[in-house]
């Protein structure tokens, strides 16, 4: 018996010794004095048992029918078996026009066996911090590498901006490998999009910060972090891979739902990827972003002079020769011979890498007009890797092996006995073979 129909039997008890009235006895129970009177009667004559609900045990009159179960928990284990109890609620409301609740299925997901509960397993105490206040104040920032497409493509790394005072997503582009010029791209359509945030929140990674510490030249800044210094926005790195957590749990989550849903609509390359992520973005903002502690928004407009196509991309300084050269690149530039470019002799020249390829020359914001003299010859050697970008730079390595070695063994002479003879030589001694 419940603690509800155990108060009933002690107050009926009391009815029943005349202790206590039906009227009053149904007043505190709720009920009328009629259906007072029949509680009575039926406990005199059964005992407590009379008081105990008939449904309990039952089926509740409200439940889905077993098939309609059956067929919902199909279609799970069909189209959706490794998504989680939410997310499979929200795919067979959209696609199959099935109105469940997500604990309701998350019962049943957990009942057949098709979803488990996660075990707390016992981690290191990471101490909370409070998010930041205002929108645009702090955007972290990170390269996910995982395989996106499943099995349908290969490997690539996705590039995710995450505001940290509402969780909302401000930017997302696939890319091949984790590189400057990636983020030099993914970072001009967030400034052109937004406008300039306080400050970026990024691990150690060498497109951020320069890891080497015995490097004695340079200004210390990498060249992503010399465009932002340009911008006047800051670059905090964070020590471990829980500071910035936002932007972890973010990615976690991406390669659960992103995953799936490019799986739903069928995308296995990069391209159309990209084309599909504004719609996701604008639907996962809608549901999980989250109100910012103060309305102002910390993004500042682009300036006049922040010209994006001069600061987002490489810029080295090279030392222009008595010849009027410079070397970039492998490259011998050869400036146009002139009043100005005579007085530049051993002085440094800024050269501008831009992303879409080309080679821009300038002094003190003049550009200088040039020429390619000739590509510099140079000995093979190691380039230096980052260890992001190892797998992308190994593929490439067996890849260039393996066509070596095919053009190799269709030079290479057959072996006959301990003579070497090649085919040319054989068809020439024996016109007998020559067809």
């Amino acid at each position: 018996m419940s603690a509800p129909e155990l108060d009933r039997a002690m107050i009926i008890d009391r009815v029943i010794e005349r202790r206590l009235s039906r009227t009053d006895a149904a007043e505190q129970l709720g009920i009328s004095p009629r259906h007072m009177g029949r509680l009575v009667k039926a406990y005199r004559e059964q005992g407590a048992v009379a008081l105990v609900s008939k449904k309990r045990g039952k089926r509740s009159n409200r439940a889905y029918p077993p098939a309609y179960k059956a067929l919902i928990l199909e279609i799970v284990r069909e189209h959706y078996h490794d998504f989680g109890p939410t997310l499979a609620a929200e795919k067979l409301a959209e696609y199959h026009s099935v109105n469940l609740s997500d604990e309701t299925l998350r019962s049943w997901m957990i009942k057949s066996g098709l979803w488990k509960t996660r075990s707390k397993k016992a981690q290191r105490a990471y101490q909370p911090r409070y998010r930041r206040e205002c929108y645009g104040e702090l955007i972290q920032l990170d390269g996910s590498e995982h395989y996106w497409f499943e099995n349908r493509g290969p490997k690539c790394t996705l590039l995710v901006y995450v505001d940290d005072a509402t969780s909302k997503i401000m930017e997302l582009r696939f890319t091949e490998t984790e590189s400057t010029f990636d983020y030099f791209h993914s970072t001009r359509r967030y400034l052109e999009r937004h406008g300039k945030p306080v400050a970026f929140y990024s691990d150690k990674h060498s497109v951020f910060r320069v890891n080497q510490k015995e490097a004695v030249s340079g200004n210390g800044l990498t060249q992503f972090g010399r465009a932002l210094h340009e911008l006047n926005i800051d670059i905090i790195y964070a020590h471990s891979s829980q500071a910035k957590g936002r932007v972890e749990r973010m990615n976690l989550t991406l390669q659960d739902r992103l995953v799936k849903e490019l799986r739903l609509a069928g995308i296995s390359c990069i391209e159309e990827a990209n084309a599909f992520l504004p719609g996701f973005v604008e639907s996962f903002n809608a549901k999980f972003a989250k109100a910012p502690v103060r309305d102002t928004d910390m993004h500042r407009k682009l300036l006049e002079t922040d010209e994006l196509e001069e600061i987002l991309c490489y810029q080295e300084q090279r030392v222009v020769s008595n010849s009027l050269t410079l070397q970039y690149d492998k490259v011998l530039y050869l400036l146009e011979d002139n009043e100005f470019t005579r007085t530049l002799r051993r002085k440094r020249a800024t050269v501008f890498d831009y992303p879409n390829g080309t080679i821009g020359i300038k002094f003190e914001g003049q550009t200088l007009p040039y020429s390619i003299f000739d590509k510099i010859p140079h000995i093979k050697q190691a380039d230096i890797v980052d260890n992001k970008r190892l797998g992308a730079a190994l593929a490439f390595v067996q890849e260039k092996q393996k066509s070596l070695n095919t053009e190799r063994s269709k030079r290479a002479p057959k072996r006959r006995g301990q003579k070497l003879i090649h085919e040319e030589f054989k068809n020439k001694t024996n016109p007998a073979l020559v067809t």
